[in-house]
């Protein structure tokens, strides 16, 4: 199962974008793009979500997953369209095949949602991880 090294590596990036912006408060929620084709399973990564910000600034948030569909462009009639199923690539406009892409293979990081009135973490990395969970 690759989505706990994803949802790892979410956590990582997400406390390095809140580090980097000088928020020291802890992380409430993350949003991220999940595109059909990523090869990302979303019930799995959401499940994995806990274990992987265990004991960092992201304990307790939200993953909140924006599955994104598959959307291809046509040669034939330049329409960008939503495809029915992963699986039948054709324009749903005039039927013609295509494999051209434009949607659908994110893994995107795309905002984080940080505590408003909650104390400032301690700056000491060590320090975060040192109060009793119930």
């Amino acid at each position: 199962m690759h989505e706990l090294s994803i949802a790892m590596s979410l956590v990582e990036l997400a406390t390095k974008a809140a580090d980097d912006a000088g928020e020291d408060r802890p992380i409430e929620a993350v949003h991220i793009r999940v595109g059909a084709l990523s090869g990302v399973v979303i019930d799995a990564l959401e499940f994995c979500w806990d274990v992987a910000t265990r004991d960092t600034a992201c304990e307790g948030a939200r993953l909140d997953v924006e599955a994104v569909p598959v959307r291809v462009s046509c040669p034939s009639c330049s329409r960008e369209s939503a495809l029915e199923s992963p699986h039948a690539f054709r324009c749903a406009h005039c039927g013609t095949p295509t494999g051209e892409v434009t949607a659908g293979r994110e893994l995107d990081l795309v905002s984080l949602e940080v505590a408003d009135d909650a104390p400032t973490l301690p700056s000491h990395p060590e320090a975060r991880h040192s109060t009793a969970h119930p």
